[in-house]
């Protein structure tokens, strides 16, 4: 395991609640070029340059490209019966996890993990669809006692809306909650604000939030002929904000850049450790930082495949973050969710004209062009960047944004040099096609 590329710094006794949700392990199975990236210190070193690590070759796609010894280093007791019907998304998640507690200083062997939460969030056209149809190809009556066993053990691993939690659960023998949502690119995102009400509730002193997605090329490029054809499916009805920009593997993607002109996916997962401030300080842990509030809503569109791009629900969503305690003046930072898509822009652009005013000064950056446009982990990523952000005192840069659109309300942060600012509350956004918002109220470890 890679060390900390900082020291560690005690839990706080100072300022702040025992029920606070903080955070205190960040671990990835990203993208990173020939090798996957783990560690916080590994994306930080991407994130922090502007760099992108998606493949250049014969597509634009972030693979991540973890081998089996890779895998076995990190989960070595697995037995084999199972790992072989995993599928990527189940090894990725694995990984995350691990990385996370022991980034977090977890003992998953001594049972440290036994009564926490795990919560994933899942949401894209992945490979495993691809297991589903192998085992509908396969004839039961020609199978073995043992062979039907192992295609029961591949279907309930692959097929099941909450395979990752299953499988995650476990290995760490839980009996705290463990469940899956499904909302797209906010389904980590929405699992991070349930982390945060069960751990102010006092459901559980421990929660562990996974996003993982892999995505199926072939089917996403027959959704690229679902998506024109979608418009007129819906022809007369409120259908505002259709995708103006679809996935592609032919060119890179330039979020806030004049020069935008496609989507570029990438898989893999992210995994974040929440615990009660009162948990964490027993541990002595360090702290990144804190979930101060987290708000979904929705756009109420017929059309499921449109957004609203005047970004009211998303106005709405950091208002009901901010609520009574907390002024948007407050917050000099917001790690977006751009993938270059124009209609995304616009909404990010209203949304901070409706909240900050004629004259905003707000500085906000993305980093999706780093990995890709990856689902589900873009709620965990962006959690850990923004805290690491705000521990450092440095904002990310845009990546491949060199170009800046003209107009934008806010500060895209171009080029590949991280900017100076020292804060202490921040907002990370997440969304989906469909509709939904989502917006996450983030603090330093002492903010209040």
């Amino acid at each position: 395991m890679s060390p900390r590329r900082h020291p560690p710094r005690p839990a706080s006794g100072g300022p702040g609640n025992p029920r606070d949700a903080v955070v205190t392990g960040l671990g990835f199975c990203l993208p990173g070029g020939a090798e996957p990236v783990f560690t916080a210190a590994q994306v930080w070193d991407i994130a922090s340059h502007g760099r992108t690590v998606l493949d250049r070759h014969d597509s634009h796609y972030g693979s991540v490209h973890l081998s089996a010894e890779q895998f076995e280093e990190r989960l070595p007791d697995i037995p084999e019966f199972f790992s072989r019907h995993y599928t990527n998304a189940h090894r990725y998640g694995l990984v995350s996890l691990v990385e996370a507690c022991a980034d977090a200083e977890l003992d998953l062997a001594a049972g440290e993990l036994g009564e926490a939460a795990l919560l994933v969030g899942r949401g894209s056209v992945d490979a495993n669809v691809d297991s589903y149809l192998t085992l509908l190809g396969i004839d039961p009556d020609s199978a073995t006692t043992l062979d039907a066993l192992e295609m029961f053990v591949a279907a309930e691993q692959a097929v099941s809306p909450s395979d990752v939690a299953v499988v995650q659960g476990a290995l760490t023998r839980t009996v705290g909650p463990c469940f899956t949502v499904s909302c797209g690119c906010s389904s980590a995102a929405v699992q991070i604000g349930n982390a945060r009400r069960l751990i102010a509730t006092g459901e559980t002193d421990l929660a562990v939030v996974t996003g993982v997605d892999v995505f199926n090329v072939d089917l996403i490029q027959k959704g690229q002929r679902l998506l024109h054809g979608a418009q007129h499916a819906y022809d007369g009805m409120d259908a505002a904000g259709m995708p103006d920009l679809l996935p592609s593997f032919d060119s890179l993607m330039r979020p806030y850049d004049r020069r935008a002109d496609c989507i570029n996916h990438g898989e893999g997962s992210a995994t974040v450790v929440l615990e009660s401030r009162e948990h964490a300080a027993r541990r002595g842990a360090h702290l990144y930082g804190q979930v101060l509030a987290a708000a979904m809503t929705r756009d109420g569109l017929a059309n499921p495949l449109a957004a609203d791009d005047s970004g009211a629900q998303l106005a709405r969503a950091v208002r009901l973050c901010l609520g009574d305690r907390w002024r948007i003046e407050q917050v000099p930072y917001i790690n977006g969710a751009s993938d270059g898509g124009a209609a995304v822009t616009a909404l990010e652009a209203n949304t901070i004209r409706e909240l900050y005013g004629p004259d905003p000064t707000v500085l906000m950056s993305s980093q999706e062009g780093c990995f890709g446009h990856h689902g589900s982990p873009a709620g965990c990523l962006g959690l850990a960047l923004t805290l690491m952000m705000m521990e450092f005192g440095e904002v990310c840069p845009t990546a491949n944004c060199e170009q800046p659109v003209d107009g934008l309300p806010f500060d895209p942060v171009p080029g590949t040099r991280t900017r100076p600012l020292d804060f202490d509350h921040a907002l990370s956004f997440n969304y989906q096609i469909g509709g939904v918002k989502h917006a996450m109220l983030l603090g330093g470890p002492d903010a209040t």
